[in-house]
């Protein structure tokens, strides 16, 4: 489910596995548990470390192996056990050229599993009578609006978090972005759905950006705040934070890699504060074994209610099918609570989430009945690292005595199967080419900024090489190499945030150049991007040497500066009209159709014609002297 057709969406993808059980049986079984289950059920937590017991023997020279198979240069992991934590421990290095091995206390991004922090914020802020899960967002938010009106009006802020808006990912939208929280909620309205509201189970992290804003707006304090006061600080997460940038200054945080086509390289750190609701923090096993035991114990941390029980166990029930069917055998149909999976592991009730930023992933689980919770940290990309669940599942069968499940041969067979069916493809030819076209156009004629409302500015420039483009979204910018047709095609390269994606140009009826569309959403059809103008032709610079008056046929036409950024027409008798920058001279004419003009400069660069495009008709008003 990780793999797209180009690296940026594949980057953005957290490993997520389809795990999952009845989500009537897990409902019925939560409500017994809050009728019948004992105090010891709920163990409140216990942060003393325990020393490794008989179920870890061996545990070290098989994660050494399962770490080569995947190659991952670092792994922490946590795990509890009936309120105690009862292993941390660290594995492989945390910085490769150093040398640096990881502690239980180095520092990893954990992804989406910050979503639960969120969650979590906001059902303390339930308790207290502020939010209403089942309220509209817009009686707390009357700016928000989805592109959908019936979303729009009945979105609650439960909604915002069991992934069933109708809207897909559009992940691109957001990342390495400059947009602010409040800029990337107001662009939602732009962003096409793919399915209807609540029907279907669809993961999306700009809800998650809502559901923190939204958080903001009630409790009056900026995401970060809320967070660190009501969740790090009861819980001493006193190393974790917000931001890759405040982990480089720590003393021991981990080093992000990828594997690219077998080679395990550094890469640079990727911020995703602006969308740090969804899966901003950064933590380590010690911390993270705190956190785990917080829900496991139903919101309690020592003696301290954090969060009520009640609002702890709708974040554990299911609220939204995950539609599809169970990989294995030893795995249920999956649900999604309030920012947690739910689903079975081997018969076992199973909650958890995952998480991955670029060079980390990330999984965090805890079988309910057993009173057993893994958390696992590494510093590998997502893309081609399942080792967070193979060392989960590990563990999980050691505590429960069970036969050991070979996970790791299981997924690393998965992953070579899908690499060989792409290698049999290029192999065979099989790339839907089509030999022997050419553009349509030069290449300096598709040049310019290209405009959509919800995600933005794309850029196109001449590329570095001969006979190519430069592809700019987001401040990330691809070579372009002509694929067929006006089809442009991004190269392989997995450092390349846009591996592989093909743009499409094309052309309105005068034959220019007029938009590109491009696949960020695999889930609806193309973004369509539409030229815009040169920022030059709102100059009055550039203005001022077209007004004047023109004679065609009889009558003047009169073009004349308004401000110092418009110019506008007026025929004889009729009323003016805004002319609309188009690109070089072209301008359409506001409200009337398809009309356009395009002025004509001399050899000197004097302006001494205006051509009058309209219905199929064309003729020249000569500019007065």
């Amino acid at each position: 489910m990780r793999k797209y057709r180009y690296s940026l969406v594949r980057r953005l993808m957290v490993i997520l596995l389809l795990v999952g059980c009845s989500a009537t049986a897990q409902v019925a079984d939560q409500k017994k548990s809050q009728a019948t289950s004992p105090k010891s059920r709920r163990p409140a937590i216990q942060l003393e470390n325990s020393a490794p017991q008989a179920p870890f023997d061996g545990l070290d020279t098989w994660m050494a192996q399962v770490m080569k198979d995947w190659k991952v240069p670092g792994l922490a992991i946590a795990v509890v056990r009936d309120g105690k934590i009862i292993l941390s421990k660290g594995y492989g290095a945390r910085d490769v050229k150093n040398n640096r091995a990881v502690t239980p206390k180095t520092l990893f991004a954990i992804g989406s599993i910050t979503k639960s922090f969120t969650v979590s914020a906001l059902g303390m802020l339930a308790d207290e009578g502020k939010l209403d899960w089942d309220r509209p967002v817009r009686e707390y938010l009357p700016a928000f609006r989805m592109n959908d009106d019936v979303a729009t009006g009945h979105m609650t802020p439960r909604d915002l978090v069991t992934h069933r808006s109708g809207l897909p990912r559009h992940d691109a939208l957001w990342y390495n972005t400059t947009l602010t929280r409040e800029q990337m909620v107001e662009r939602l309205r732009f962003l096409e759905p793919s399915k209807d509201f609540r029907s279907t189970y669809q993961y999306n992290n700009l809800m998650f950006v809502t559901a923190g804003v939204l958080a903001q707006h009630i409790s009056g304090m900026k995401w970060e705040d809320l967070v660190r006061q009501r969740i790090f600080a009861p819980l001493n997460m006193t190393s974790s934070n917000f931001s890759v940038t405040d982990s480089q200054k720590a003393a021991d945080f981990a080093r992000p890699y990828r594997n690219a086509n077998g080679k395990v390289v550094e890469i640079p750190f990727q911020g995703v504060d602006e969308i740090a609701p969804a899966g901003s923090i950064n933590s380590n096993v010690d911390e993270m074994a705190r956190y785990l035991l917080f829900h496991m114990a139903h919101g309690k941390a020592g003696e301290k209610q954090l969060l009520s029980e009640s609002n702890e166990l709708q974040m554990q029930t299911p609220q939204m099918v995950i539609q599809g069917q169970p990989g294995y055998p030893e795995m249920g149909f999956g649900s999604y609570g309030m920012a947690f999976r739910i689903g079975g592991y081997r018969g076992h009730r199973f909650v958890q989430h995952g998480g991955a930023i670029d060079g980390f992933t990330a999984q965090l689980g805890f079988l309910t009945q057993d009173n057993i919770g893994v958390v696992v940290l590494t510093n590998l990309d997502s893309d081609k690292n399942d080792l967070t669940a193979v060392a989960m599942y590990g563990v999980f069968d050691r505590l429960l005595n069970l036969e050991p499940v070979n996970w790791s041969a299981r997924y690393l067979s998965d992953q070579k199967k899908g690499e060989d069916a792409e290698a049999e493809a290029k192999t065979k030819g099989y790339t839907g080419q089509k030999i022997g076209t050419h553009p349509s156009h030069a290449l300096d004629e598709y040049v310019g900024p290209y405009e959509n409302a919800g995600y933005g500015t794309v850029q196109i420039d001449p590329g570095k090489e001969a006979g190519t483009l430069a592809f700019t979204y987001n401040r990330m910018t691809s070579p372009m190499r002509h694929f067929h047709y006006d089809v442009f095609e991004a190269p392989p390269d997995p450092l390349n945030a846009f591996e592989k994606m093909k743009v499409r140009f094309t052309t309105d009826l005068k034959g220019d150049i007029d938009s590109i569309l491009v696949p960020l959403e695999p889930s609806v059809k193309e973004i369509v991007f539409t030229r815009a103008p040169d920022p030059r032709m709102r100059e009055k610079s550039f203005l001022e040497p077209l007004a004047g008056q023109y004679e065609v046929g009889g009558a003047t036409v009169t073009i004349a500066l308004k401000g110092n950024d418009t110019l506008v027409m007026s025929f004889p008798g009729q009323p003016e009209r805004v002319m609309v920058p188009v690109r070089g001279l072209t301008f359409d004419v506001q409200g009337a159709g398809s009309f356009s003009v395009e002025f004509k400069k001399d050899a000197s660069g004097a302006v001494t014609e205006m051509v009058l495009y309209e219905q199929g008709s064309t003729s020249v008003a000569k500019k007065k002297k």
